[in-house]
């Protein structure tokens, strides 16, 4: 196995090199299909969430207790936060769902432009007989999720304790979890386990905590989420360029 090449940069710095990636001539074709499906389907979403938030909280907080009203003022934020973090997550997996296979691809002829080798255009086809295998990566990611997601939510009918720590711990998981999602593309497209994947994400947690944070952050922010999904590949791609990539001892193959 090669020796890991050590780098200095976190995960912010990552972020924001996704954000110029996505702009490279060559590689803006390849960020089109993304870009439209998180507008259509996440503009499209939060456009409607916006208009019945004022119909939701208040029914939210009737259902606060008596003896708990005079943390109001505390518990109004969080809830509002903790509907935005819950809904932005849910449609984002929707739209990485979706896009999944145009995702994989962008990772891939990304990871060959910053490696010098450029990988072939493998065609329409070839990405349509992908489809399954990526689809089944994206059950796998799912299946991790949901069983720790659903513990997350059940502090929401926790009164007091519960409803201030769950938007906390809520958005910490989400970075953890958004971290994955995009830093799969291409730990995938070189059929690294997904098991593998979470080993090396493990070792390089803080880095990847900071990057999933601000991909979170970022998906709550009205404009700026409708372009997160491709920047948030790119980022993660290059991510695997420096740290993983030779981790694993992968080299040029395909």
């Amino acid at each position: 196995m090669a020796t890991v090449q050590p780098t200095s940069y976190n995960g912010i710095h990552y972020f924001a090199q996704g954000w110029k990636l996505i702009r490279l001539p060559g590689i803006r074709r390849f960020v089109v299909i993304p870009l439209l499906i998180n507008i259509i389907l996440l503009g499209g979403a939060f456009t409607w969430l916006f208009y019945r938030l004022n119909e939701w909280i208040p029914r939210l907080m009737s259902h606060v207790p008596d003896w708990l009203q005079w943390l109001s003022y505390l518990l109004w934020p969080l809830t509002v936060l903790s509907i935005v973090l819950v809904f932005s997550y849910f449609f984002s997996t929707i739209a990485n769902w979706v896009a999944a296979p145009f995702c994989g691809l962008l990772a891939e002829q990304l990871e060959g432009r910053l490696t010098g080798h450029p990988l072939p255009d493998s065609g329409w086809l070839a990405l349509v007989k992908d489809i399954p295998r990526i689809m089944k990566r994206e059950w796998q990611k799912f299946a991790w999720y949901l069983p720790r997601a659903l513990g997350l939510l059940m502090l929401y009918f926790i009164p007091g304790f519960g409803q201030t720590v769950a938007p906390v711990l809520w958005f910490l998981f989400s970075a953890w979890m958004l971290a994955i999602q995009y830093c799969d593309y291409p730990f995938d497209n070189h059929k690294v386990s997904f098991q593998s994947m979470l080993g090396a994400l493990r070792q390089h947690k803080t880095a990847n905590m900071q990057f999933g944070a601000l991909v979170s952050l970022f998906t709550m922010i009205p404009l700026l989420n409708l372009a997160i999904m491709p920047a948030a590949v790119c980022g993660a791609t290059a991510m695997w360029v420096d740290r993983y990539r030779n981790q694993l001892g992968i080299h040029e193959r395909r």
